[in-house]
C-alpha cells in the first residue's frame, strides 16, 4: 500500500508543474527581408506569445517550417536561453536564411524587388522547461505580408 501511495504522491507532484492553459502565439511581427549570403536573403521577424499561467517557463529552442505560398523555403532551428515569466507577453526573435530556388528564382526576385505579397506560414513548436520538465508549444502561424529588399 505504500508503493500506491508513493506514487500518487509523484503523479500529484507532476501534474502541478504543467501549466493549466497553453501558451498562446499572438502574432509574428516586424517581418523583414535583409540580404544574405549569395543569393539567398534573411528574413527576420519578432514571434509575440502570451503566458496565461502563474509560473514562470525557460525557452530552450526553436524549430520551425516556414512556408512561402505554400513551398516549403527555410528550417527555424534556434537555440535560446530566455525566461518567460508568468502571466506576460514576451517574444522571440526569429532568423532564418530563406532558399530562394524553392520558391523559383527568376519569381521571387522579381517579387522580392518590387514588394510582392506572400503568404507565409510558420509551423513547428517552440520548447521550454517549466521547473525542469519540457513542454513544446504548438506554433501553426499564416499571415499575408508584403516583402521587399
Amino acid at each position: 500500500m505504500k508503493f500506491k501511495s508513493y506514487w500518487l504522491f509523484v503523479l500529484v507532484c507532476l501534474a502541478s508543474c504543467v501549466p493549466k492553459e497553453q501558451v498562446v502565439l499572438r502574432a509574428i511581427e516586424n517581418v523583414e527581408l535583409t540580404p544574405g549570403t549569395g543569393v539567398d536573403p534573411i528574413l527576420k521577424a519578432d514571434a509575440r506569445f502570451y503566458n496565461p499561467n502563474k509560473i514562470r517557463m525557460n525557452v530552450k529552442a526553436i524549430q520551425l517550417d516556414v512556408f512561402i505560398d505554400g513551398k516549403k523555403s527555410a528550417r527555424v532551428d534556434q537555440k535560446l536561453r530566455s525566461v518567460i515569466k508568468a502571466q506576460e507577453e514576451f517574444t522571440l526573435p526569429l532568423e532564418v536564411q530563406l532558399s530562394i530556388k524553392e520558391i523559383g528564382l527568376v519569381d521571387a526576385l522579381l517579387g522580392l524587388f518590387g514588394g510582392k505579397k506572400y503568404l507565409l506560414h510558420y509551423k513547428g513548436h517552440v520548447r521550454v522547461t517549466v521547473k525542469g520538465f519540457p513542454l513544446k508549444i504548438p506554433v501553426d502561424y499564416t499571415k499575408e505580408v508584403r516583402l521587399r529588399i
